[in-house]
């Protein structure tokens, strides 16, 4: 029962493993998830460490693997997922065979990529002959045709014997460009002819793909008419720089048909052959693609136990590995059967084992959780790590924290709704684990028992409020009756009722519904409110500066309970727990009947005001036929509190320092004059073996055995002035309960609106009073199909507002109520977290980034 209200023990091991065994017993470690290796070698360079080459061959592998997935996910075919039968990290001797897989299947890959690129690239620039051969039919007129010389077919020109021979006939290149580099293109031939270039462009309708990427391309078919050997040079040197694609491109238009029958019939061969590669190549990924996510997992095992190897020290005579780890205290058999099943594994004759070592050193903080208190272990860890074995707060957090959210939250129809979204993913919580939603889902779905209970505390306090969507319930019916004729109460609208007249009995659970109909209903609710929000954060701030005695008594501070549970504890109750006291004793003693004088309601005196003139020491006058106080003696008995509470103060800010300064004096003279069985042969310059006696008051949480006096006396001043202050802040701030229970209810009357001129809360009422009721109140055909419309715009904002909005609102609330004012009167959250190796948290956390 300890470890459920504090962390576990954990103990500091070393285990001393063979050579030969270490991979298989590491392996067998990080399936059980209960070890924290520490590192013995953090003076070493990382590429200095033993098994840095293992580590690199994984990192080999994985980057083979994560080539084959992108390949994969590139054709569009789906990895299966790995939910049940997770693959153990591989033997040593199946490491070489997956390498060799590995190594074949990128190969063959890389290959069929390479090709499927080059018969791409054939492809494209085919394709692009036919484009620029169909495009250029309508460049060559009768004319042109006459004039070109029938050696003048390409891109080579005429030769130098018929340039001679024909000097003063027209040439011409034919290609194509990107489409965005046309004009560029253009104006540079301009330029470098002055005008004596004719270019001739059409756009291609469809874009080309890109052999390497698959990018669509836009271009454009082009031809340019020139003359003259020296400017055809020239107009090739500028088509080079700007990554145009020259074709040869008959001037006959017989021929120019002739071409273009071969290039379609070389199209058409090659489109079969990019089939059968793409075929082939879809067989070899959708075969591999079965393997391909075990074989990621077995990697990625096999580089954390190498990882983990690196963090081991070699003894001296080089055959045995020595590793240090903290272990949980019940995982100690756990983890010596890991060690004997790593070393049957592999069969060694000499087994591993395991010793446990004392240290002076605090070991992480570990608290086992379920899938249940997981929600509510990381609302505490997200204000700090408790320090070792520290009482937990998250047990108490189960109950307390959707209790106070529901105080705030209270309408049984937003509750309802949020247990059917907590009950929707705790019962599909198998299926909806895998889905991959962002952080926002990772939020929700961690939380989902933490929203399940919050809604059901919801539905309770809204029915404790008989509020539902800012409508009361009539289930009891109403205690309330009226006794006037028809006529007194339609010419007294604001008749007030009696209750000593008008009430029969006590309401059975909850409020009446009679108070939805009241004029003052408000004014009944704010004081009801708020007298249940300070009633419940005084309880609530009790409780935590009593689980501070845990925290004593388990670390052996028992001088503690006297000097600061005790002050602490007095100063809280004789004030503000006195306030609650009499808010249940006025509730008790003063009641409708005025059979008892001076016990009358008019003669109820105010908790408020009396406890202000408590603390101030005045008195507040009567009214007429009324005693000031409650009771006799309670002037003297207040009196006595607040010199208590007084006390108190210089108590809390004296007693621990002076304490502390006794206890040293007290050891050094111990020491001088004859430590005689301890430290009896210390040499000069030796420090003295602490002893029980010693470490009894200082040790462990909170010690202050080498902190000057000067700085206890300091912060122990803050400590007071911080607790003094924060009984009172604290106390405030627990009023949030009865603010946003009002903020979430009903909306105020018309005359509390033009007193306070403001009405931002009660949004509950307001959505119902100006959106819904629009739609019931209309009484034609036509209303119906409004109301429709209207009703979805109610639930709308019902559920953006109302339920998400201040549902949120509602939880940081609570979460800064439990973080500050509850959990600052014991939880101090110094220290570090458990992080074990563990495959698990290893492949969860991969998946999630």
């Amino acid at each position: 029962m300890g470890d459920m209200f504090r962390s576990e023990e954990i103990a500091l091991c070393q285990m001393f493993i063979q050579p030969e065994a270490a991979y298989s017993s590491v392996s067998e470690l990080g399936e059980t998830g209960c070890v924290q290796f520490r590192d013995l070698n953090s003076g070493v360079n990382a590429f200095q460490r033993k098994f840095v080459t293992e580590v690199r061959r994984c990192d080999e592998l994985q980057r083979k693997i994560r080539y084959i997935e992108t390949e994969i996910k590139k054709d569009g075919i789906i990895l299966p997922e790995i939910t049940d039968d997770i693959p153990r990290a591989p033997n040593p001797r199946e490491i070489i065979d997956l390498e060799a897989h590995l190594e074949k299947t990128e190969n063959e890959i890389l290959e069929l990529a390479q090709n499927e690129v080059n018969l791409k690239s054939n492809f494209l620039e085919l394709t692009e002959l036919r484009k620029v051969l169909e495009n250029t039919q309508g460049f060559f007129s009768d004319q042109e045709v006459l004039n070109l010389d029938s050696s003048n077919r390409g891109i080579t020109g005429m030769s130098d014997e018929s340039n001679a021979q024909n000097r003063g006939r027209l040439g011409f290149v034919a290609g194509v460009i990107k489409r965005e580099r046309v004009f560029s293109f253009e104006r540079m031939l301009w330029r470098i002819s002055r005008g004596n270039v004719f270019l001739r462009r059409s756009d291609l309708d469809e874009p080309l793909n890109d052999p390497t990427t698959g990018h669509p391309i836009y271009k454009t078919v082009f031809v340019a008419f020139f003359q003259g050997e020296q400017l055809k040079n020239r107009i090739k040197k500028v088509c080079t720089g700007f990554h145009a694609s020259m074709y040869p491109c008959p001037s006959s238009h017989t021929e120019r048909e002739e071409m273009v029958k071969g290039v379609c019939t070389r199209l058409e061969d090659l489109k079969m052959v990019l089939s059968q590669t793409e075929d082939h190549r879809s067989r070899v990924l959708a075969t591999v693609s079965k393997n391909l996510p075990s074989w990621s997992i077995m990697v990625k095992k096999m580089k954390a136990i190498y990882h983990t190897l690196n963090l081991f020290n070699m003894d001296v005579t080089k055959k045995c590995l020595i590793g240090e780890c903290w272990v949980p205290s019940k995982d100690l058999p756990v983890v010596q059967k890991a060690l004997s099943d790593g070393s049957a594994a592999v069969g060694s004759t000499i087994p591993s084992f395991l010793n446990v070592i004392e240290t002076n050193e605090q070991p992480p903080t570990f608290n086992r959780t379920n899938k249940f208190t997981r929600g509510f272990q990381n609302l505490i860890d997200a204000y700090g790590i408790a320090s070792y074995r520290e009482v937990n707060p998250a047990l108490y957090t189960c109950i307390t924290f959707p209790f106070l959210f529901a105080v705030m939250f209270g309408d049984l129809g937003h509750g309802f709704i949020l247990t059917l979204f907590g009950a929707w993913m705790c019962m599909y919580e198998k299926s909806l684990s895998r889905l991959r939603g962002g952080e926002i889902w990772s939020i929700f779905f961690g939380g989902r028992y933490i929203i399940l209970l919050m809604g059901l505390f919801s539905c309770y306090t809204g029915f404790v409020y008989n509020d539902v969507f800012s409508k009361s319930m009539n289930i009891f019916g109403s205690t309330w009756s009226i006794e006037f004729n028809t006529s007194t109460v339609l010419e007294n609208p604001q008749l007030q009722l009696n209750p000593q007249y008008h009430v029969e009995g006590i309401y059975p659970i909850g409020m009446d519904p009679i108070w939805q109909m009241a004029e003052n209903k408000i004014i009944f609710l704010n004081t009801y409110k708020m007298k249940l929000s300070i009633i419940t954060g005084v309880i609530h701030m009790v409780f935590g500066v009593c689980m501070s005695v845990i925290n004593f008594v388990h670390f052996k501070r028992y001088s503690s309970i006297f000097l600061e549970f005790l002050p602490q504890i007095l100063f809280l109750l004789l004030l503000f727990g006195y306030m609650v006291f009499m808010m249940f004793f006025k509730w008790i003693q003063y009641t409708a009947k005025t059979d008892i004088q001076p016990r009358t309601p008019g003669c109820a005196p105010s908790v408020l005001i009396m406890f202000i003139n408590m603390m101030l020491f005045k008195n507040t006058e009567p009214q007429e036929g009324c005693k000031e106080y409650m009771f006799d003696a309670q002037s003297s008995l207040e009196s006595v509190f607040v010199f208590i509470a007084l006390i108190c103060i210089p108590w809390m800010l004296l007693g621990k320092p002076l304490y502390i300064k006794f206890t040293r004096k007290n050891k050094e003279h111990s020491n001088n004059n004859g430590g005689l069985t301890n430290n009896m042969e210390l040499g000069e310059g030796e420090t003295p073996i602490p002893t029980g006696a010693d470490t009894r008051e200082t040790g462990g949480h909170g010690s202050h055995d080498e902190e000057p006096m000067s700085e206890i006396y300091i912060h122990q001043a803050i400590h007071t002035i911080e607790y003094v202050l924060s009984t009172i802040s604290h106390t405030a701030s627990y009023l949030r309960l009865w603010a946003l229970s009002l903020a979430h209810a009903r909306k105020y009357g018309n005359s509390c609106i033009c007193k306070i001129g403001i009405n931002i809360s009660e949004l509950s009422e307001v959505l119902w009073n100006m959106v819904l009721s629009l739609g019931l109140k209309t009484h034609s055909y036509s209303g119906a199909i409004g109301l429709y419309i209207i009703f979805g715009a109610w639930c709308l904002f019902t559920l953006a507002i109302l339920v998400m909005m201040e549902g949120l609102s509602a939880f940081l609330h609570t979460l800064r109520l439990h973080w500050v004012e509850f959990m600052s009167k014991f939880y101090e959250g110094l220290g570090y977290p458990f992080q074990p190796f563990s495959f698990k948290a290893i492949l969860d956390s991969e998946d999630e980034e």
